[in-house]
């Protein structure tokens, strides 16, 4: 996980593009600034109007006018608080519809990434940036830009009239703002730095709550919990830590601002009574006029220091957001080659691939595939045999070589069309949280119930699911986990015939069901694979004797190929592990 440093004092180009997402709802963005600027020029109204009742209408003992402005007054401020509402939730609606474009942008590019980006990036990470580094960016408009531009514009149009009313007095007034100002910096740079704490520690909490949650059955079964524990105890530390030093910040800055706020109301009361002992009616209103400008002035800066860190709060979570957007490691889907239906010939011509491009995982691989024929893969754990399947769905980009079906390179196949003609049973079954209907079908309304009835009677699970609570609409919960193994196995293989594909492939699809379950499925394995191409991995070799051919896989290289008796003549790398897996099942039995 990448930590997250600061690196200038401001970014106006990452505030622009964050800006630019609030582009289809301009007329409410415009409108915002509209509002800022009226509210900007409403806010030293309040101090005139009591300054001119003051010094004019009670000095003067008008009675009439008293009431008339005091009824203004009361208007005013109905409709000041109107505004400032209306205010307060466009900049919240516009932050709140950012943030949806934003996280449907994201998660989109999510789906689209490269496998390999899962590999490398933990899953609590990258909830971390679709989830809550994005509400963070609701705050630049709700909190941030377009509040402070309203604040910053509300202490400019308050200033310009007390220096038009006694310049003096305002220059007297303004002694103390100096320690405001190097406050607020220093504020601004300690809940910042707070900040970039606090988000690297969120992110670290995430990703190692998701993956001990999700892998509590290896924690618990090793006995780790203590140790678990006590890492979890610490990347919890340094989250409260990082809190506590923005608390501390805020516990040190209002109180601050309240004393510089009372010391300039002192020097106020202080330069007036001094200009004149004795102080005459008509400037009480305005002596009065000036504290209330003062609290005017005073109340933005208490938080405006506070919305510029939300605002580059925003910023950083925008950064982080940007990143997952900009990855270029994502599946090209430039492709435009979309049959209806592939015959299912395949072609691996000198494949050569690695994650990483400093360990290859297969070695000029080559072999094919004729339409409707059944090949079998085989080989140690670790010699590339699910990575073959990986690459026929194009989850991976391959380095050098070619992959080709029907002829056709898997790379001009319309992506969605290719991945409906290959369907794909997993060793490791992932089941959704929802119905086993709904896991079955993957919710695409154009398979009707009826259709997974007849399926999971030809696998012989329906007897099985029938007698769940609720039959089809049971609700296997997270990862199927109330399910067994090879309960999910089976669910999976219905999956999988259901979209009836031209190419079928079965990575370990019977390694983790019993001899029972096997049967039944190889039962549906022999109808299904008539007329169809199918690829078959398996550890038991007694399951693929059958197959047209069995390709041998060692550490990356085709060693051998052919039919189960021709290998086994050979008295070579098949004819090993078929002896050595005889030799386990002997001495089991």
């Amino acid at each position: 996980m990448a930590i997250i440093t600061s690196k200038k004092f401001f970014d106006f180009d990452l505030l622009r593009r964050v800006v630019s997402y609030a582009a289809p709802y301009k007329k409410k963005f415009y409108l915002s600034i509209v509002l800022a600027i009226v509210l900007a020029v409403f806010t030293p109204v309040r101090p005139i109007l009591i300054q001119v009742t003051v010094d004019k209408y009670i000095s003067g003992r008008i009675i009439q006018m008293l009431v008339l402005i005091t009824v203004i007054q009361i208007g005013f401020l109905v409709l000041e608080t109107g505004l400032r509402f209306y205010f307060s939730y466009i900049t919240s609606w516009l932050g709140q519809n950012v943030v949806k474009d934003l996280r449907v942008k994201v998660y989109k590019k999510v789906l689209g990434l490269n496998l390999s980006q899962f590999d490398k990036t933990p899953i609590g990470t990258l909830t971390t940036r679709t989830v809550d580094d994005i509400e963070r960016i609701n705050d630049v408009f709700s909190d941030g830009l377009i509040p402070i531009l309203a604040d910053l514009l509300s202490i400019i149009c308050v200033l310009s009239y007390m220096f038009w009313k006694d310049w003096q007095l305002t220059l007297v007034a303004l002694i103390p703002f100096p320690i405001i100002l190097i406050s607020t910096y220093y504020f601004k740079e300690s809940v910042n730095r707070s900040f970039h704490r606090v988000r690297n520690a969120v992110a670290s909490l995430n990703a190692f709550v998701q993956e001990h949650i999700t892998g509590m059955q290896v924690v618990q079964a090793f006995a780790a919990e203590e140790r678990e524990f006590e890492k979890f105890k610490k990347i919890n530390k340094e989250h409260r830590n990082a809190n506590i030093n923005a608390i501390f910040a805020y516990s040190v800055f209002f109180p601050i601002v309240e004393i510089v706020l009372a010391t300039a109301i002192g020097l106020i009361v202080w330069w007036t009574s001094k200009e004149a002992l004795h102080l005459q009616q008509s400037q009480q209103g305005t002596l009065m006029a000036f504290i209330l400008c003062l609290n005017l002035i005073f109340r933005p800066l208490r938080v405006i220091a506070d919305k510029f860190n939300v605002l580059q709060m925003g910023m950083v979570a925008g950064e982080r957001v940007f990143k997952v957007l900009d990855n270029k490691d994502f599946i090209n889907e430039e492709g435009t080659y979309a049959p209806e239906k592939v015959k299912g010939r395949i072609e691996f011509d000198h494949v050569i691939f690695g994650y990483t491009s400093e360990t290859p995982v297969l070695k000029n691989v080559s072999f094919s595939v004729n339409p409707g024929e059944t090949i079998a893969i085989v080989g140690h754990t670790g010699s590339g045999k699910s990575t073959i399947i990986s690459l026929l769905n194009r989850l991976y980009h391959i380095q050098q070589g070619a992959i080709k079906i029907d002829n056709i390179n898997v790379e001009d196949y319309k992506l969605e069309i290719l991945r409906k003609n290959i369907g794909v049973v997993l060793q490791d079954v992932f089941l959704f949280s929802g119905s086993i209907l709904d896991n079955i079908t993957l919710r695409n309304p154009e398979i009707p119930k009826g259709k997974v009835i007849e399926a999971a009677k030809l696998i012989g699970v329906h007897d099985f699911i029938m007698k769940l609570p609720g039959d089809y609409d049971f609700n296997v919960m997270e990862r199927g986990a109330i399910l067994s193994v090879g309960q999910r196995q089976l669910l999976s293989f219905i999956r999988a015939l259901l979209f009836n594909p031209s190419i079928l492939i079965l990575d370990e699809a019977t390694s983790s069901v019993d001899t029972e379950s096997e049967q039944m499925i190889q039962r549906a394995i022999d109808k299904l694979i008539s007329g169809r191409t199918s690829i078959v991995i398996a550890h038991r070799l007694s399951t693929i004797r059958k197959a047209d051919k069995i390709i041998v896989l060692d550490k990356g290289e085709v060693k051998e190929m052919g039919t189960h008796e021709e290998l086994i003549s050979k008295d070579g790398y098949y004819h090993k592990l078929y002896q050595l897996q005889f030799e386990k099942q002997k001495s089991v039995a």
